[in-house]
C-alpha cells in the first residue's frame, strides 16, 4: 500500500511503497510574500527503480521542477520543467528519487501538477563471456542465473553458476569465472576430450612441472592424437607414458623423437600418464593433445584438425568406413580421404587419418571458397612466395572479401586482375588492415603472397583470410535484391557502369542507409544495401519565429509532445501543443500544424489637446501604442506636469500620465515674503522651457538694476562726484554657484540677491 508522511516544512513529503501520486501544493489562503520550496522524496524496495509519469502539469512563469535519482554516490539529474510534459515518463536507475518544486510569490498562486510513480524491477548486467568458454543466462533480473562452461581442454576457475541478487542495484553473487588450461590433473572415465598446456594457444610459463592422468572407462583403451606440440629448444620436455604413474614406460619422449607420430598413440590398458616440464628460460605455445576411449573389438574415433568426417557406423566396429573433408581454405594431405576399420583380432584403421592444412599456392575452380595464409591459424613461415589462381565461369567475375589481413610490414599481398602476374594490379598491401572488398573485371584472379625472409611471422592468428564469390559478368554490377517493405527503381534495365538504383519504402516505413546506389567503374555498388524500417517517430516540426519550444523527447517518438510558447509581445495562433500520433496506413503524424506567433495588436490612444498657452507634438487624433507626445509652453509660461507622456499598450491602451498645463511666470512671489531656491527648481524639460523660465525671472531684475544705476549716475554728476568705481577686491569663490548665470556682476554670481525688507533668495 501507498504510505506518505509529512516532513518538516510547508510542502515536503516522503513517499514509500510500490506506487503513489505526487500532487502540487495547494495555494495559500492569503497572498504571501514568500515563494514555495517543496521536496517530494520517493523510496521503493531495493532491487527496484522508480518510474514517474507526468499525468498533468501547468506551471506559472518562473516556476521550476527538478527530478533526481538518489541512492548513488552523487544525485543523478533526470529531468526538469523543460522536459516534464504530459505523458512523459522518467526512470530512476536506483530505488530512490527526489522531486523539488520551487515557486515565486505570485498573485494567482502556484502552478499545478499531478504525477504518478511506481516501482519497476532492475536487472544485473550481462555477464562477461570467458575466453575459451561461453555463458548461458536464464534471466538478468534478481533470482536469475548464469551458467558458465569452458571449451574442451580448459577448466573453469571460479563459480560455475552465478545468481543475480536483489539490491539497490542488482548484482551477481560472485565474479565471472575464467577458463584456464590447468597444469595437470586426473581425468576419470575419459571418453573424448583434450588436454592443453597452461597458456595455450599462447606461450607457457617457465619452471612448470605438470602431470595428467587419463583413465578410460572399464575395459576400454585410449588413443592420443597430437594436435600441436611446440617446445622451446632448451630443456622443455613432453613425455607420455603407457600406464598410470611416472614409472610407467614412455611411448613418446620429445627428447628422443624428432617428429610427431602421425597415427597417434595407443594405450595397452586404461591409462596414459602425461608429463610436461619447462626450464627457467625460453617459451613456446606448448602442446594440445586429443584423447578418445574405444571399446575392445572397435577402432578408436578418428580425428582431423580443421576438418570433419562422416562414418558408416557410430561406434566404429570392424568394417566401418570413414570419409574425410577439410574446412574451406584447407587441403587434405598425408593420408587417404576414406579409411576402413579392419582386423577382427586387433581392430585398427587401414590408413592414418589425413591432415588438413592451409597450403602455400594452389589452383581453385570453385564458385566460392576461402584462401588462407600458409599454415593458418598458425604463423606463416618466412621467405615464402605463394601464388593462388582462382577461376570461375567465363561469363562471371569474382568478388574478393578480405576479412582478416594481419601481416608484417615487410610482407606483401598482391591481387592481379587476371590469370597471371602480368595482369593489372587490383591492390597491393603490407601490414595490418581492416575488412575490405575487391572486384575483378574478369573471371580470373591471381593472388601472390611474399613474406620477408629476414622476419618471422607475428604469432598465432597472424596472416590473412580471403573469401571469394562468383558474381555476374564483368560489364554489369551484381543484381540488387528487393528489400522488404519497399521497392527499387533502376535508371535503366542494364546495370552497367553509371546506372543508378533508387530504393523507396512503403508508407509508414523509412529508408535506413543510402537510398541511392550507383554502379561504379569497378562494377561494385557505391553503398551497401539499404533497408526499410518502420517509422516510429514524427519528423521535427521545426521552430516557430518569435517563440521557444518545450519538447518531451528529442527524437519525437509516438506520444511525444512539442509545446510552443511565444515571446513577450507576440500572440500564438493555432495549437500550442502538438502530439505525435501513430497511423496504421502511414507514418506517424503531428496532431496539428505548427502554430504562428504574431505581433500583438493594441488599440491606439486618443489624441490629447494642447494645453492653453502651450503646444503639443505631434498633433494627431490617434496615437499608436508605444508612441510619445511632447508638450511645451509659450514664453512667459511654465509647464506644470510631465513634458512627455507615452501611450502604454493594453486593452485598452492608456496614457502614462495626465496632460500638463502652462502657468504664467510672475514676480509677485519675490515680494510676498516667499524665497526662491534656484538650486531646487525643477529641471526644464527642454531648452526652450529653460529659456522661458530664465527670462521670466531675470528680465525684471535687469530692468531694476539699470534703473537704479541710471539714478546713481545722474546724482553723481549733478554733485560733481567721480563716476562709479568697482571694488578691487577679488570675487568670492565659485564653488557654491547653483545656477549658471549670464551676468558679470559679482553680486549675482554668488547665487543670492537682497532687497530692503525682504528675505535672502
Amino acid at each position: 500500500p501507498h504510505v506518505s508522511s509529512c516532513l518538516p516544512g510547508p510542502c515536503s513529503w516522503n513517499f514509500s511503497g510500490p506506487e503513489g501520486s505526487l500532487d502540487s501544493p495547494t495555494a495559500p489562503s492569503s497572498p504571501s510574500d514568500v515563494g514555495l520550496d517543496c521536496f517530494y522524496y520517493i523510496s521503493v524496495y531495493p532491487g527496484y527503480g522508480v518510474e514517474i509519469k507526468v499525468e498533468n502539469i501547468s506551471l506559472q512563469e518562473g516556476e521550476t521542477i527538478t527530478v533526481e535519482g538518489l541512492g548513488g554516490p552523487d544525485p543523478l539529474p533526470l529531468a526538469n520543467q523543460s522536459f516534464l510534459l504530459r505523458g512523459q515518463v522518467i526512470r530512476s536507475p536506483t530505488h530512490q528519487a527526489a522531486l523539488r518544486f520551487q515557486s515565486l510569490p505570485l498573485p494567482a498562486g502556484p502552478g499545478t501538477f499531478h504525477f504518478r510513480y511506481q516501482a519497476y524491477l532492475l536487472s544485473c548486467h550481462f555477464p562477461r563471456r570467458p575466453a575459451y568458454g561461453d555463458v548461458t543466462v536464464t534471466s538478468l533480473h534478481p533470482g536469475g542465473s548464469a551458467h558458465f562452461h569452458c571449451a574442451t581442454g580448459y577448466q573453469l576457475k571460479g563459480a560455475r553458476f552465478l545468481t543475480c541478487l536483489n539490491a539497490t542495484q542488482p548484482f551477481w553473487d560472485s565474479q565471472e569465472p575464467v577458463c584456464i588450461a590447468a597444469c595437470g590433473g586426473v581425468i576419470r572415465n575419459a571418453t573424448t576430450g583434450r588436454i592443453v598446456s597452461p597458456g595455450f594457444p599462447g606461450n607457457y610459463s617457465n619452471n612448470l612441472t605438470c602431470h595428467w592422468l587419463l583413465e578410460a572407462p572399464e575395459s576400454q583403451r585410449l588413443h592420443l592424437h597430437f594436435e600441436k606440440v611446440s617446445l622451446a629448444e632448451d630443456d622443455d620436455r613432453l613425455i607420455i607414458r603407457n600406464g598410470n604413474n611416472v614409472e610407467a614406460p614412455p611411448v613418446y619422449d620429445s627428447y628422443e623423437v624428432e617428429y610427431l607420430p602421425i597415427e597417434g598413440l595407443l594405450s595397452s590398458g586404461r591409462h596414459f600418464f602425461v608429463e610436461f616440464s619447462t626450464d627457467s628460460s625460453g617459451a613456446a605455445a606448448g602442446m594440445a593433445l586429443r584423447y578418445e576411449a574405444f571399446q575392445q573389438g572397435h577402432c578408436y574415433e578418428p580425428f582431423v584438425k580443421y576438418g570433419n568426417f562422416s562414418s558408416s557406423a557410430p561406434s566404429y566396429p570392424v568394417g566401418t568406413t570413414v570419409e574425410f573433408s577439410c574446412d574451406p581454405g584447407y587441403t587434405l594431405e598425408q593420408g587417404s580421404i576414406i579409411i576402413e576399420c579392419v582386423d577382427l583380432h586387433d581392430p585398427q584403421w587401414n590408413e592414418t587419418e589425413p591432415a588438413c592444412r592451409a597450403v602455400c599456392s594452389g589452383e581453385i575452380t570453385d564458385s566460392a571458397g576461402v584462401v588462407l595464409s600458409p599454415n593458418w591459424p598458425e604463423p606463416y613461415g618466412r621467405g615464402q612466395d605463394c601464388i593462388w589462381g582462382v577461376h570461375v565461369e567465363e561469363d562471371k567475375r569474382i568478388m574478393l572479401d578480405i576479412r582478416v589481413l594481419r601481416i608484417g610490414s615487410g610482407d606483401v599481398l598482391t591481387f592481379y586482375d587476371g590469370d597471371d602476374l602480368t595482369a593489372r594490379v587490383l591492390g597491393q598491401y603490407s601490414g595490418p588492415r581492416g575488412h575490405f572488398k575487391l572486384f575483378t573485371s574478369m573471371a580470373d584472379v591471381t593472388i601472390q603472397f611474399q613474406s620477408d625472409p629476414g622476419t618471422s611471422a607475428l604469432g598465432y592468428q597472424q596472416g590473412f583470410v580471403i573469401h571469394f564469390f562468383e558474381v555476374p559478368r564483368n560489364d554489369t554490377c551484381p543484381e540488387l535484391p528487393e528489400i522488404p517493405n519497399g521497392w527499387k527503381n533502376p535508371s535503366q534495365p542494364e546495370l552497367v557502369h553509371g546506372t543508378v538504383v533508387t530504393y523507396q519504402c512503403y508508407p509508414g516505413y523509412q529508408v535506413v542507409g543510402s537510398s541511392i546506389l550507383m554502379c561504379q567503374w569497378d562494377l561494385s555498388w557505391s553503398e551497401d544495401l539499404p533497408s526499410c524500417q518502420r517509422v516510429t517517430s514524427c519528423h521535427d516540426p521545426g521552430d516557430v519565429e518569435h517563440s521557444r519550444r518545450l519538447i518531451s523527447s528529442p527524437k519525437f517518438p509516438v506520444g511525444a509532445t512539442v509545446q510552443y510558447v511565444c515571446d513577450q509581445g507576440f500572440v500564438l495562433t493555432g495549437s500550442a501543443i502538438l502530439t505525435c500520433h501513430d497511423r496504421q496506413a502511414g507514418s506517424p503524424k503531428w496532431s496539428d500544424r505548427a502554430p504562428k506567433c504574431l505581433l500583438e495588436q493594441f488599440k491606439p490612444c486618443h489624441g490629447l489637446s494642447a494645453p492653453e498657452n502651450g503646444a503639443r507634438s505631434p498633433e494627431k487624433r490617434l496615437h499608436p501604442a508605444g508612441a510619445t507626445i511632447h508638450f511645451s509652453c509659450a514664453p512667459g509660461y511654465v509647464l506644470k506636469g510631465q513634458a512627455s507622456i507615452k501611450c502604454v499598450p493594453g486593452h485598452p491602451s492608456h496614457w502614462s500620465d495626465p496632460p500638463p498645463i502652462c502657468r504664467a511666470a510672475s514676480l509677485d512671489g519675490f515680494y510676498n515674503g516667499r524665497s526662491l531656491d534656484v538650486a531646487k527648481a525643477p529641471a526644464a524639460s527642454s531648452a526652450l522651457d529653460a529659456a522661458h523660465l530664465a527670462a521670466a525671472i531675470f528680465l525684471p531684475l535687469v530692468a531694476m538694476v539699470l534703473l537704479v544705476g541710471g539714478v546713481y549716475l545722474y546724482f553723481s554728476r549733478f554733485q560733481g562726484k567721480s563716476p562709479l568705481q568697482l571694488p578691487r577686491t577679488h570675487p568670492r569663490p565659485y564653488n557654491r554657484i547653483t545656477v549658471e548665470s549670464a551676468f558679470d556682476n559679482p553680486t549675482y554670481e554668488t547665487g543670492s540677491l537682497s532687497f530692503a525688507g525682504d528675505e535672502r533668495i
